[in-house]
């Protein structure tokens, strides 16, 4: 039980943060305000960046040199994930709540995991360089693709007052791409990406407690918004469609990279890379467009939990050398 409970933490705590943020929303509302002591940076804004640093660090830049000579798997994936994924996510978010719907969109223009992608991956018995190189492609370029894509989306039903195309980008260059790049620069020293490489667990669990910390932000925006009187409350079928959807989305998508793998005539390594590089979305960046453009967190939350669950059984499957199709 104890082991059970080590491994599963994460998935625990979400569960319970998300609940405690939603139940006591009104008292911990002011949270969400605090800023940078001394300054009018939002405190939410700083646990981005340092999360997303701490994402990086550990990933090894020359990994995605290898991976870079043989560009179409991971261009393939980037293709499904910022391509194919959001276009499909568009006609299923119709059947969703509003609030939902919004909520699947921001989900699914979000760019690739920074970690589960590669891990997965390597636990299949895939190529994790290509997802390596997938993960830094979609997150680099987030600032210019997301924002784009939820602006073809969305529309007005989902857009911000207070959040211009331009800011949203901006928001994004700073929060995500430049702590990345920090990340990466400073890995140049040796002697500091050695130790990033060998702390790699250690860097993992704080970015995870950050993670909660943008959890509850959120979820006390969605209880905000739950109790207030003039919105539709969601019922138990909204959140089972909402399930349902990103699951379908998530489990569709994982698919069609390895059918596309197969058409092109990738190896099996290859092909495993692009069904989780192409299908996986990173909460980080996620939670952080929900809370700024005001939509539902809950389909962002669901994706994560959803793929990390799905994502185990497939890989231990393509692991087990079973053949690579659904039937």
């Amino acid at each position: 039980m104890r082991q059970y409970l080590i491994q599963r933490w994460f998935l625990i705590a979400l569960v319970v943060v998300l609940a405690v943020g939603m139940y006591f929303a009104k008292q911990l509302q002011p949270l969400t305000g605090l800023v940078l002591p001394g300054t009018n940076f939002p405190l939410r804004s700083a646990i981005v960046a340092i999360v997303l640093f701490l994402m990086a660090f550990p990933l090894e830049a020359s990994a995605m040199w290898q991976a870079m000579r043989r560009p179409w798997p991971p261009l393939l994936a980037v293709a499904v994930n910022v391509g194919l994924l959001p276009l499909f996510a568009w006609g299923v978010s119709f059947g969703l709540n509003a609030d939902l719907g919004g909520g699947l969109l921001v989900a699914a223009a979000t760019p690739c995991t920074l970690a589960s992608a590669a891990v997965w991956t390597r636990r299949a018995g895939g190529n994790d360089a290509v997802a390596i190189l997938v993960t830094i492609i979609t997150n680099m370029f987030c600032f210019i693709v997301t924002p784009l894509w939820l602006l073809a989306m969305t529309g007005k039903s989902v857009s911000s007052p207070d959040l211009s195309l331009q800011e949203m980008s901006t928001k994004l260059g700073s929060l995500v791409v430049l702590p990345m790049m920090a990340a990466q620069i400073l890995r140049l020293y040796k002697p500091i990406g050695v130790w990033a490489t060998r702390e790699k667990r250690m860097l993992s669990v704080l970015a995870q407690c950050g993670l909660l910390v943008m959890v509850l932000f959120g979820a006390i925006q969605s209880g905000i918004g739950l109790n207030d009187p003039t919105q539709s409350p969601l019922s138990v079928l909204d959140l089972i469609a909402m399930l349902a959807a990103v699951c379908l989305v998530h489990t569709v998508m994982l698919w069609v990279g390895v059918y596309l793998g197969k058409l092109a005539r990738f190896s099996r390594e290859d092909q495993i890379a692009v069904a989780f590089a192409g299908s996986q979305k990173t909460l980080m960046v996620g939670l952080l467009m929900a809370i700024s453009l005001q939509v539902s967190i809950l389909p962002m939350v669901a994706y994560h939990v959803s793929q990390l669950f799905i994502d185990t059984l497939i890989a231990d499957r393509f692991r087990a050398n079973e053949p690579l199709n659904p039937g």
